[in-house]
């Protein structure tokens, strides 16, 4: 049987010498007695995985709204395919795997319904008030908005994970005190992760939907030198098979760079611990020049013919009119919003703008799509 102890002892003799270890975390904002049985890291990992908010994701959107099909990624098959890319790339690298996988379950808990559409209009309807950003969202959701504990608000998750939760922000606007000049190598890989990650499925969701074709995407280099080895490997494979050991491939190909890539930054740097980690110029973990490239190519592709292609606007233009609604009707009669979100108004606890949105924000599609018919449509029961 192992204890936490012995955890943190297997941690500190198998892990890289530049790796976050749980026993030299910085600990949490609330003190807590540490668990008998599980890490740090562990635990937090495990207190994401409960919450309401990861719960959520599961009817939310990447791309396509969860009514348009049961195939496509929602936000939490995407957070689960960064998690694995993550802790494939951290095992490789010598990393903490735990803090890599509590960081990647985290990352995007604070997105909207309808993707990044529902951030941009939330954002744009609380430009005056301190505007809406997913990523501060999810650590506004770890910190404070969950609600479980008895001596605090927010999941009380250690200061490494809150972090890497919080990465993806400018330097000037960040909540916590005390980082270093770079992130941990754990909370970096997690953000080229997040990248491998969405720009694959989002290949695969594409040719699914028919938004995008083998043939348009033999434009960007990258897809024509992939597809064409697939072929001549396999030349009489069915088109799924063929998506799929394409995308396979790509991601693959991805991964394999940023584990060479960086491990090359290492020695390159001379990096001998975390604090040269920390003190670096310039982050460690890294895609080479020519996969940075050929993803960036890929991206623009994406964001033409598939971000942009009429049938996504659409959806997008539907899913905009639900949330301005909402948030008008809720913003119009505070009355006929649920008790919680009522009751925190009433005590001035935060903005009733803030509250809104925060309630908002939480919705998943279907919930957002729900209420709206509730609150417009006479003949729908409330």
């Amino acid at each position: 049987m192992y204890l936490r102890e012995d955890l943190e002892k297997i941690e500190n003799q198998s892990l890289a010498p530049y790796a976050q270890r749980a026993a030299q975390s910085k600990g949490r904002q609330y003190a807590e007695p540490e668990h008998v049985y599980r890490t740090a890291f562990q635990r937090d990992r495990d207190r994401v995985i409960h919450s309401s908010a990861f719960r959520r994701l599961q009817y939310k959107t990447q791309v396509f709204v969860n009514h348009e099909g049961d195939y496509y990624r929602t936000r939490i098959t995407h957070t689960l395919e960064v998690a694995q890319i993550a802790r494939s790339i951290a095992r490789t690298l010598g990393l903490n795997q735990d803090l890599t996988e509590a960081i990647a379950l985290a990352h995007d808990l604070g997105h909207t319904p309808f993707g990044h559409m529902g951030e941009r209009v939330l954002n744009d309807l609380m430009k005056n008030d301190g505007g809406f950003e997913h990523n501060a969202q999810s650590y506004r959701i770890v910190t404070h908005l969950e609600e479980k504990y008895p001596d605090f608000n927010g999941l009380n998750l250690s200061f490494e994970v809150l972090e890497g939760v919080d990465k993806h922000r400018t330097r000037y606007d960040r909540p916590l005190e005390g980082y270093g000049e770079q992130y941990t190598l754990e909370a970096q890989v997690v953000d080229l992760s997040d990248e491998i990650a969405y720009t694959a499925h989002d290949i695969d969701d594409g040719i699914t939907s028919r938004l995008l074709d083998f043939e348009e995407l033999k434009a960007v280099d990258i897809w024509a030198r992939t597809l064409e080895k697939v072929r001549a490997d396999y030349p009489q494979l069915p088109r799924g098979k063929t998506k799929y050991q394409a995308v396979n491939r790509l991601i693959n190909y991805w991964v394999t760079d940023v584990i060479e890539e960086t491990d090359r930054r290492l020695k390159s740097f001379g990096v001998k611990g975390l604090m040269d980690v920390r003190q670096a110029s310039e982050e460690i973990a890294s895609f080479s020049a020519k996969a940075r490239q050929d993803h960036r190519e890929m991206k623009q592709f994406l964001y033409q013919h598939m971000y942009r292609h009429d049938r996504v606007i659409r959806i997008e233009d539907k899913s905009k009119k639900v949330i301005q609604e909402l948030f008008r009707l809720y913003e119009s009669n505070p009355d006929i919003l649920p008790k919680a979100p009522r009751e925190k108004i009433k005590s001035k606890e935060e903005p009733v703008r803030r509250v809104i949105a925060d309630y908002i924000a939480g919705m998943t599609d279907r919930f957002a799509i729900q209420e709206y018919e509730k609150l417009t449509n006479p003949s729908v029961r409330v």
